[in-house]
């Protein structure tokens, strides 16, 4: 017999050689209807697999971030075959399940492959999948695996074979087809109900520009046709939420080819916008004890290798600035803590001083691949709305605590409720990639887990996924349309200060080294307002909005209204603009639904002579106007920016 673990810590006894679907039907066999994937003792397995050994089981349904790559992966097998029946003699190479789908990349040779294709492509995968063919593993030598792709004359296949060891080749047959694979499989291809071929481009093999190009064809899969229409409404959606496309009509930021690739300028409009955010922040930093500071665009060569960022990053930064002086060499600065650190040893400081927070909107630039730039999500310089806490070790729970609630602070006025807390941690087993020892991190690491439990953070653990001098606490926030972005980060850093050599004089006289907290709620401000553009759709929080209401007059025998209207909202702090323009009223509105003004105040002559405003909403046409008296627009407008805007406290 052999003890099986389930993720509720119930522990169960089976016969040795039990699969994953028998441990799922013996829970209950509607459960394991829905089962198609599995992990045991961590390494994905198909749900046929026999266990032979105790271990722990998770069981996966489409439901679950790895029972949805299963079924992707597996997806991508049933494209490859359709591929191959319907272009005869290509040369297939890799096909992982991504974020959302899966792909395949193929040499087509002479032939080609269009949107015109899609059609066939999808008819022949679902003719496939309806015939329920199982997905079955086997083991091959590497000589077995090596003759089956020389008689294929397929020079990939062999490739990625040459690199692998004997003992450690398995293929995935299904139907007709076979595949070589290391797993993680759904049971059977008539899982897979719905498909569609989102498009084709080009793709160097290895991702190296110096191979062959090859074209990647991209698809997704579903268990439910209705899934499927789903997702395209919301592909839909996300194209009118685009914050490329919004920024342009709206009016924020715009890219020069001038100005060079990756460099956001930032309009007036825009301007306005990352101006209240940084007030918005700046002013609860203040209540939380931050001061403000302020580092150069640069630094030298010597700051960056003492930090470490020059070994990790150096290779893949913007080239060196080197002066008149021979052996001076400055870098763009990539990251703000550096500076920081030199910040704190400016002066000595005893555990009396400590906490010392400092905080800065540093813009920082990092090269990106052209290809890789991606809006305001992906440049190549952007403002980080970093600080850095210098603490003592026995303040380290308690300040980061605090940054927690700042940071939820900011995600509740900004609309961001549906969030999970990832604490990301080093990679089990390539520890290369760190700095520091074992002892620090651990510390950290602890200091972590610990806070975001005493938060009741709703929290997942991620292996690999920390900075390479200190582990993180990332905010992973889904949007209005379901997606998931990293967000706000806090990271736990012991190795920075050994570096910089920070020191404080304890209560026994004697120096210590502080730790180091680095925060940044927003990430930055380029990533986080592109993220809050598709979120909201242009309809920003009313207290964030650039201008919150748009004056049209009538006439031009209204605009000294307009302007007295204008006057009396700036006295109470409502940002608002007037249109004069000699258009008609219906154009005007128009315009300002376009421009996503949340109010629009018409006046004219009923609304001169009793000193009134005819209220329009934003996208609430058909729906009327409501005439109200100047102070009750004002008061609404300031109950509305209440509801919104959260307290901030201490």
């Amino acid at each position: 017999m052999i003890k099986i673990t389930l993720p509720d810590g119930t522990v169960k006894d089976f016969e040795q050689n039990v699969t994953p679907m028998e441990v799922a039907k013996s829970i209950s066999e509607g459960f394991a209807r829905n089962v198609i994937s599995a992990s045991f003792n961590d390494t994905t397995v198909e749900t046929e697999t026999p266990l032979t050994t105790d271990g722990s089981l998770v069981l996966y349904t489409w439901n679950d971030a790895a029972g949805k790559k299963a079924f992707w992966h597996s997806s991508s097998h049933v494209l490859a075959e359709a591929l191959q029946d319907l272009f005869p003699g290509i040369k297939l190479t890799i096909g992982p399940a991504i974020e959302n789908g899966f792909y395949y990349d193929v040499d087509f040779g002479e032939n080609s492959v269009s949107d015109k294709d899609f059609k066939a492509i999808e008819d022949r995968f679902l003719a496939i999948a309806r015939e329920k063919h199982e997905f079955t593993m086997r083991s091959a030598t590497k000589a077995e695996a090596l003759a089956l792709y020389e008689q294929e004359q397929n020079p990939y296949k062999l490739e990625l074979i040459s690199n692998l060891e004997d003992g450690t080749i398995t293929f995935c047959d299904h139907s007709k087809f076979t595949d070589l694979c290391r797993g993680g499989h759904i049971p059977n291809t008539g899982i897979i109900k719905a498909m569609k071929v989102m498009s084709v481009a080009g793709a160097y093999w290895r991702g190296d520009e110096k191979n062959k190009q090859l074209t990647r064809v991209y698809g997704i899969s579903f268990p439910k046709q209705k899934d499927l229409t789903e997702y395209l409404l919301l592909l839909e959606e996300a194209k009118k939420r685009d914050h490329r496309k919004l920024g342009k009509e709206l009016e924020l930021f715009a890219f020069s080819q001038k100005v060079g690739q990756g460099l956001p300028l930032w309009l007036p409009k825009g301007a306005a916008l990352r101006d209240r955010l940084e007030q918005f922040l700046k002013k609860a930093q203040k209540k939380a004890g931050y001061e403000q500071v302020v580092t150069p665009h640069i630094g030298n060569k010597e700051l960056y290798v003492t930090s470490g960022h020059f070994e990790k990053y150096g290779a893949d930064s913007f080239q060196p600035i080197t002066t008149p002086t021979e052996g001076e060499v400055f870098l763009l600065k990539p990251m703000n803590c550096p500076h920081h650190c030199e910040i704190y040893n400016v002066r000595p400081w005893s555990y009396k001083d400590l906490p010392k927070r400092y905080a800065e909107f540093g813009t920082v630039y990092r090269y990106e691949q052209s290809g890789e730039l991606h809006g305001l999500t992906r440049v190549r310089g952007f403002t980080q709305d970093d600080a850095h806490i210098f603490c003592t070790p026995e303040q380290l729970d308690e300040e980061f605590k605090k940054v927690i609630d700042l940071v939820l602070y900011v995600f509740g006025s900004l609309g961001f409720e549906n969030f999970t807390a990832q604490i990301s941690l080093r990679d089990k087993e390539n520890r290369e990639k760190y700095i520091g020892s074992d002892e620090n991190w651990e510390k950290a690491e602890n200091a972590i887990i610990s806070a975001a439990k005493d938060k009741n953070l709703n929290t997942v653990i991620e292996y690999g996924e920390a900075a390479f001098y200190g582990p993180k606490l990332d905010f992973m926030v889904k949007d209005a349309l379901g997606r998931q972005w990293q967000l706000g980060t806090i990271q736990v850093d012991y190795n920075l200060p050994e570096r910089f050599d920070l020191t404080y004089k304890g209560s026994d006289n004697e120096l210590h080294r502080p730790v180091m907290i680095h925060r940044a709620p927003f990430g930055s401000m380029e990533r986080f307002i592109a993220i809050l553009l598709e979120h909201t759709a242009g309809n920003f929080p009313l207290w964030l909005m650039p201008e919150q209401a748009i004056i049209l007059s009538l006439s031009e025998k209204y605009e000294k209204y307009a302007k007295i209207v204008s006057d009396s909202l700036e006295n109470h702090e409502i940002r608002a603009i007037i249109d004069n323009r000699n258009e008609t009223i219906g154009k005007k509105i128009r315009d300002a639904e376009v421009q996503k003004y949340p109010f629009m105040l018409i006046v004219g002559e009923d609304e001169q002579e009793n000193g009134t405003v005819s209220v329009r909403r934003h996208g609430q046409e058909g729906k009327g106007n409501h005439t109200l008296k100047l102070e009750e627009f004002i008061q609404l407008v300031n109950e509305e920016v209440a509801k919104t805007l959260k307290v901030f406290n201490v």
